[in-house]
């Protein structure tokens, strides 16, 4: 995209270009996010234009100023979404069907509320399924690398839970092949989403056909047990496709890969920080302990602990544990596309902006302000919480902060799948804290790594070692 009139146009935000052809300052922004961003804030305000990877974003970094980005209609998510999902998954319909995105968008609705205690309950069935038979194992300590520990229980619950259970052949095998598949296709996902081909990506094209495949309908039939998110997402994708069309595989895709990409490094860095904080996995122990104590459950052989989601949510250190991970190390950005020449009216000045350039918001500004979050670098598991109850209330400014913690988005783009993500972690930590002995081997400080910098929760930059016992 080039900008059509040279220079500068009146009332439009600085413009900070780079030297870079196409990359502009991409990689300046890859290397330190957050260093980057700050030292532009310093010296430009709190709106200002980047040149990215071909686009032209204005970003707005004053949270009092987020509201005008999520009543403004002429931003448009969908665009911005449409886009995303035939670059990375290879969804093209989306581009020219918009009723097709608003019925799929209802179906996020079987992911929240009471249809939760459903997905509750077939998550923990496939927990016992991954844990049990270590669970009846000998008592003595089991060595594994976290990251690699995490995405494998994650990857093959998550898929059991919202897929359904293999039935036919080595459940294991195939398991294991499409976890490998999707975590290389995963591996390449910035560089889709930012528009490189795929054909320059090496075998990705390949890997990512041979996932499609295994989620089309003749290959999802094999599978017992699915969610209502599949089943409802199936009908509709059925009223728009005929039965053999591999693109119904390619929006199961997307919907796999929105299940599992965050939470896997979301649980990693929760189990790496409780490892390295023993004085919060104590508490969290002991709020856990005293939960099953007052609902009657003890720890009997195999899995017999069960707990609601109410149960869950009022475990109040586990929350801010989590949440305090979220803060720390989600890098995502909010972003829109301008659908036409427009004046955003922001408390502090009128911003113009152009028809096919983007909007964002980039939370990590706010998760990392000092003013906000007491010595933000630092993990602190209590932070959310207030006199044994959740704290919701900050302050910037003197004023109080409507949006304080935003990793997953926000407005119509805010992530469907956040209930079901914490959820999931939070009963993986319970069964760990209550079944397991866990000690750190690699006690060593990890960098966030910045592929995914604008795109969810980053991975560390290096793997640990950790062990874990049945406890006796």
């Amino acid at each position: 995209m080039t900008r059509t009139v040279p220079g500068m146009r009146p009332g439009e935000p600085p413009l900070i270009k780079g030297w870079l052809p196409y990359f502009g300052e991409a990689l300046k922004l890859q290397k330190d996010p957050l260093g980057f961003m700050t030292t532009l804030q310093k010296q430009y305000g709190d709106v200002f234009t980047l040149f990215l990877g071909g686009n032209y974003i204005t970003f707005i970094l004053d949270p009092f100023q987020y509201q005008s980005v999520v009543k403004n209609q002429k931003l448009s998510f969908q665009m911005f979404s449409s886009k995303f999902l035939v670059r990375v998954f290879s969804v093209k319909k989306m581009m020219t069907y918009h009723d097709l995105n608003d019925k799929i968008h209802t179906s996020y609705q079987l992911l929240r509320g009471k249809h939760l205690d459903t997905l509750l309950e077939n998550t923990m069935q496939a927990l016992k399924q991954v844990f049990e038979p270590q669970l009846l194992k000998t008592t003595s300590w089991d060595t594994e690398y976290l990251l690699t520990f995490c995405s494998s229980v994650i990857f093959e619950m998550t898929f059991t839970a919202i897929h359904g259970n293999v039935l036919a052949g080595d459940r294991k095998t195939f398991i294991t092949e499409l976890r490998d598949d999707f975590f290389k296709f995963d591996g390449k996902f910035t560089h889709l989403a930012s528009g490189i081909p795929i054909e320059l990506l090496g075998n990705i094209k390949s890997i990512r056909t041979k996932l499609i495949k295994q989620l089309t309908t003749e290959n999802l039939a094999k599978l017992q047990g699915w969610s209502e998110v599949v089943q409802m997402r199936q009908d509709i994708l059925e009223k728009y496709y005929t039965p053999k069309d591999p693109e119904i595989g390619a929006h199961h895709l997307g919907l796999l890969w929105a299940s599992v990409s965050n939470t896997v490094p979301t649980m990693f860095w929760t189990m790496y920080y409780l490892l390295r904080h023993p004085e919060a996995m104590a508490v969290l122990r002991d709020e856990i302990d005293h939960l099953l104590q007052s609902t009657g459950q003890k720890k009997g052989p195999g899995f017999s602990i069960h707990l609601t989601r109410e149960q869950l949510d009022s475990l109040v250190y586990l929350e801010s544990t989590i949440l305090e991970v979220l803060r720390l190390c989600s890098f995502s950005g909010v972003f829109r596309v301008v659908q036409e020449d427009l004046t955003l009216h922001l408390e502090s000045q009128d911003c113009c902006l152009r028809k096919g350039d983007f909007i964002g918001i980039f939370p990590p500004v706010l998760h990392y302000d000092p003013e906000i979050f007491e010595a933000p670098e630092e993990f602190r598991f209590d932070r959310f919480t207030e006199s044994g109850k959740k704290k919701t209330t900050f302050f910037k400014r003197g004023k109080k902060l409507k949006y304080y913690h935003m990793p997953f988005g926000f407005g119509v783009s805010k992530c469907p799948g956040r209930f079901l993500a914490i959820i999931e972690i939070k009963q993986l930590l319970v069964v760990f804290l209550t079944y397991f002995d866990l000690e750190i081997i690699d006690d060593k400080p990890l960098e966030l790594n910045y592929n995914r910098f604008l795109f969810g929760i980053q991975y560390p930059d290096s793997d640990v070692l950790f062990r874990y016992k049945v406890k006796s």
